[in-house]
């Protein structure tokens, strides 16, 4: 894919508001009675998605992978169906995108921009109707079902007994994690996509997740330090940070010293404590692909200002579970797809023992 030059995505991103706003207006204008019954919410709600599939754009038009945006189609597409929007309107979304950038911007990066939008409307279609494949998941215990429905249930009792069993049985806290809570969150993640659980639910499961896995934490014994420290933190923009916390368990766990820093750190806020606090290893999470661009400001600013005494950088998360060759074109030393294995990973870095 051919990718804009920085001035010409800076360009871009000065008029995505505008052209999000557009759209939506045309869309009104067009096609107003099939959403009048979204209410007054309906045109806002329109205008953000419309947001959103931008944020997706700037991943192609930056680094020149198409395959993310393709990918938040398809998850896109399932879920308007299942709350009955007219899914026809995603592929002319992206046409009336482009017709906007081709207006707006130099001939050449307009150009640029509206391939790219055309091309990812080409790949969604033939897509067909074809769902996305769910993020990918340790193998479930049978423990997993009961968690889930612990989660949906509200009962925080009820989901610290299932995992305090597990524990009781000889499981560690870390494979209960990997094997208990994370299916059990995709699953409910799925039944939000199939509009069966409310954002509310899927909220509370979260926190009761985050509050069970803590409270767990606090039942296993102190390792033996490795004398090691590791910097974790999800970037700018991911809130997602459930998956973080399990990483910061397993590295402690294995005995290392850990700075968790939990969801949407500010990215000069982030570097700022790298350098103060000197750790051997930062770990950065990333959901989406949109939130690739604050990886990369991340470990550019860090080789500028620290050279050769960077610290090693590996990244994870759904979006480089889905597309681990990102993970060096974002200048990462490694990738971690789950947390034990962010642990293996970290160890190879700091060894030399990393793959070429």
């Amino acid at each position: 894919m051919e990718t804009l030059s920085d001035a010409s995505l800076q360009r871009f991103l000065t008029l995505r508001a505008d052209a999000a706003r557009t759209v939506s207006e045309r869309f009104y204008a067009a096609h107003g009675s099939l959403y009048e019954r979204f209410g007054s919410t309906g045109r806002e709600a329109c205008r953000e998605d419309l947001a959103f599939h931008l944020e997706f754009l700037r991943p192609a038009l930056e680094f020149g992978v198409l395959q993310p945006m393709v990918d938040y189609l398809r998850w896109l597409r399932s879920v308007l169906t299942e709350r009955g929007v007219p899914v026809d309107h995603l592929a002319l979304s992206l046409d009336w995108l482009a017709e906007f950038f081709t207006e707006h911007m130099e001939k050449a990066e307009g150009a640029v921009v509206a391939s790219t939008l055309h091309a990812a409307r080409t790949q969604f279609l033939e897509t067909g109707s074809t769902p996305l494949p769910p993020p990918k998941s340790p193998e479930p215990w049978s423990e997993a079902v009961i968690f889930e429905k612990a989660l949906l249930k509200g009962s925080q009792q009820d989901a610290l007994a299932v995992v305090n069993q597990c524990i009781n049985n000889g499981r560690s806290l870390v494979d209960v994690e990997l094997h208990v809570i994370q299916p059990a969150l995709y699953g409910i993640g799925e039944k939000w996509q199939a509009n069966q659980v409310t954002v509310a639910q899927e909220h509370k499961a979260t926190a009761i997740a985050h509050a069970v896995m803590t409270t767990s934490l606090l039942r296993c014994q102190p390792s033996v330090s490795v004398n090691k420290r590791v910097l974790l933190a999800c970037v700018e923009g991911n809130h997602h940070a459930v998956g973080l916390q399990m990483v910061a368990d397993s590295f402690l766990l294995a005995g290392w010293d850990v700075e968790y820093l939990g969801a949407n750190v500010p990215t000069q806020a982030l570097i700022k404590h790298v350098i103060e606090w000197k750790p051997n290893l930062v770990g950065l999470s990333v959901s989406f692909a949109h939130q690739l661009p604050a990886v990369r400001t991340v470990i550019t600013q860090l080789d500028e200002l620290l050279s050769h005494a960077r610290p090693a950088v590996i990244i994870g998360g759904l979006a480089i579970n889905r597309f681990n060759q990102l993970s060096k074109m974002m200048g990462s030393d490694a990738f971690g797809t789950d947390a034990q294995a962010a642990v293996n990973c970290a160890n190879d870095v700091l060894t030399g023992n990393t793959p070429p």
